[in-house]
């Protein structure tokens, strides 16, 4: 790491806006957990691999009572499927993230979502790795299960500015070629880039065992297109601007926008990767609680 991103690291600003994300992390986190009371991630163990004591807020199905009767102590079973588990969250940092109608811009929205879903993980005791990136990689976590790393996590998102075009694809595929061995490639973007390149990245990823899910990051007005009177819209990523008129445009933009968003979603299912739609207009709380159900609800539907 550099001394300049130490410095935004350290930067007293930026450890309060850490501070603040993983207080709202935990906030939503703790939250679902309570209402659920299960770890989303977990399947049914498919082979033993080992012990560890028990922890508070374990399921305690897995308790060993052999052990139990023999030594006085709580032990849980640990699985293979547990002992592996890795997630890489991949962060889209480039400028058009930084688009945002309401309080929150989409990389806002989606350092949060980021946030959570470290914190849960941690939580849980499996490791998890994070990557910022636009045209290349601008900032990497390397993976740990350490629950100190959540403060590290926290510094980098909340210290990290978007201002370049992205290149999703070439992450994809370099992540692909770098990954060892098998685990959870998470994507959260509003994926603004060549759909079949995209979806070209997702299967090299899919092919190396991975499984992948799709957090697409969208804002409510890109949804819906609002605008009236006669507008200028400012192009990111080196796009011009436009000067129009939205109600002469609004039909085609959004058959044209409702065409990419289905075409990833449906690229994404022929690959059996999870498609979600996230609207940022939603309560993260919500979007959150709703996946983590549907893939929780999906996990126990293929054991």
């Amino acid at each position: 790491m550099d001394k300049q991103h130490i410095a935004e690291l350290l930067d007293p600003a930026a450890i309060s806006r850490a501070e603040a994300l993983g207080f709202h992390a935990r906030y939503v986190v703790e939250g679902y957990m309570a209402g659920e009371h299960k770890s989303p991630y977990r399947g049914f163990a498919i082979e033993f691999a080992q012990h560890r004591e028990y922890a508070p807020g374990d399921d305690t199905r897995h308790l060993d009572w052999k052990v139990l009767a023999r030594t006085d102590r709580y032990f849980i079973k640990q699985y293979e499927q547990e002992t592996n588990y890795v997630a890489h969250i991949l962060l889209d940092g480039s400028e058009s993230m930084q688009y945002g109608s309401g309080k929150l811009t989409k990389l806002q929205y989606a350092k949060m979502m980021a946030a959570c879903l470290s914190y849960l993980i941690l939580h849980q005791r499996d490791a998890v790795a994070l990557g910022i990136f636009d045209e290349q990689m601008r900032d990497f976590a390397p993976r740990s299960n350490s629950k100190g790393t959540i403060h590290s996590i926290m510094s980098r998102l909340a210290a990290y500015q978007g201002a370049h075009r992205t290149d999703i694809a070439k992450t994809l595929h370099d992540l692909a070629l770098q990954l060892r061995r098998k685990g959870i490639v998470i994507i959260i973007s509003d994926f603004f880039d060549e759909e079949e390149k995209i979806l070209e990245g997702i299967r090299h990823l899919r092919f190396g065992g991975h499984e992948v899910i799709v957090l697409h990051t969208l804002d409510v007005e890109e949804l819906e297109f609002p605008f009236q009177g006669l507008v200028e819209f400012q192009g990111l990523e080196n796009l011009p601007k436009v000067l129009t008129r939205p109600r002469e445009i609004r039909e085609t933009y959004k058959k044209v926008f409702g065409e990419f968003c289905t075409k990833l979603r449906r690229g994404c299912e022929r690959n059996h990767v999870h498609y979600v739609q996230v609207n940022t207009g939603q309560p993260l709380a919500q979007v959150l609680s709703s996946y983590l159900t549907f893939r929780l609800r999906t996990a126990k539907s293929k054991y």
